[in-house]
């Protein structure tokens, strides 16, 4: 058989490439996609080659893989075979999984919504690292997918305000409608101004910074209550020069880098899940609709036109929040 998967040949350059299909050996299953789900961010950053990536090309891309089991290895149960599963899989008609590399997707859960279960661990354990209490003040720089969940998940945690800062008024509005209690779009808004009013002059107890933009880590830093807590959820493309005695030292800041791979391995421990307890947790939360996703695909391409659909992310980056991939 015949399959198609997503690379990424050099950069900039996108192709849709066929390979054999493989049997699974006999502790392996072999996964046929429905939908997987692009990480804008992350996989631009790494198209395009720009700092902080691998820049080594070929290279495969995607890691939110929803599919149906459709052939097991002998050691492992048939009655595997027609379930859906959620997987760390690259954008690709078929992969081979062990069982220990894929999550049952709860029935009442559609691929679509499933699809979200990666971004949503992300999130989940940066906004984990904030400690929020309920009460806790949480700005969050940056609404692309990423942020827009560390949003909601911020909210579930008990923060209050909630406040969704970003430079791109279409995204300020998904905000809205993901429940953040502000929004500000410091290209015409006064930020520090409004961050004081709603703090009362405090600053924000929590800031998430989502963006990944250099830029917005003095602005985490600045916005930042007096012992308040700055979490980098987002993986920064570049250098930021910071002046650390006035922005960080002076104010006691807590400053916890959040970037998914900083997490305990084997077991759970208070704000450092393991990645596998989180995307268990995030798959429960999306089938029981606490974390909203229905809006936040703006556009879907079957796997044949992937090209189309990163040209899309590029050229216009305020248009989209995230694109999805049918199979």
């Amino acid at each position: 058989m015949i399959g198609k998967r997503v690379v990424f040949e050099q950069k900039g350059i996108v192709k849709v490439q066929e390979f054999n299909i493989p049997h699974p050996s006999e502790d392996e299953v072999l996964v046929k996609t429905i939908c997987s789900l692009i990480s804008p961010g992350t996989e631009l950053a790494f198209l395009l080659g720009l700092p902080n990536t691998s820049q080594k090309f070929p290279m495969k891309t995607g890691y939110s893989n929803i599919g149906r089991i459709i052939e097991v290895g002998k050691n492992i149960d048939r009655s595997y075979i027609g379930k859906i599963v959620a997987s760390a899989s690259p954008h690709s008609s078929h992969n081979i999984k062990t069982l220990d590399d894929i999550f049952l997707v709860p029935e009442s859960l559609s691929p679509e919504k499933a699809s979200f279960f990666h971004l949503c661990a992300i999130a989940l354990q940066g906004v984990r690292k904030g400690d929020i209490e309920i009460g806790n003040s949480v700005a969050i720089i940056g609404l692309g997918v990423v942020g827009l969940l560390a949003l909601q998940l911020a909210k579930l945690s008990g923060g209050f305000p909630v406040i969704g800062i970003d430079l791109v008024d279409y995204r300020l509005e998904k905000a809205k409608e993901a429940g953040a209690d502000y929004t500000i779009n410091p290209l015409r808004e006064g930020l520090h101004t409004i961050i004081n009013e709603i703090t009362e002059n405090k600053g924000a107890d929590v800031v998430i910074e989502a963006s990944g933009s250099p830029e917005a880590i003095n602005t985490a830093f600045e916005i930042a209550s007096r012992r308040g807590r700055v979490i980098l959820l987002g993986s920064t493309r570049g250098v930021t020069t910071v002046n650390f005695y006035s922005l960080v030292h002076r104010k006691g800041l807590f400053v916890i880098g959040a970037h998914n791979s900083v997490r305990p391995r084997k077991e759970s421990f208070p704000h450092y899940w393991t990645l596998s307890d989180d995307v268990k947790l995030s798959l429960r939360l999306l089938a029981r609709d606490k974390i909203k996703v229905d809006t936040l695909i703006t556009g879907v391409f079957p796997i044949d036109k992937a090209e189309s659909a990163y040209q899309e992310l590029l050229k216009d980056k305020g248009r989209h929040i995230t694109i999805l991939l049918k199979y």
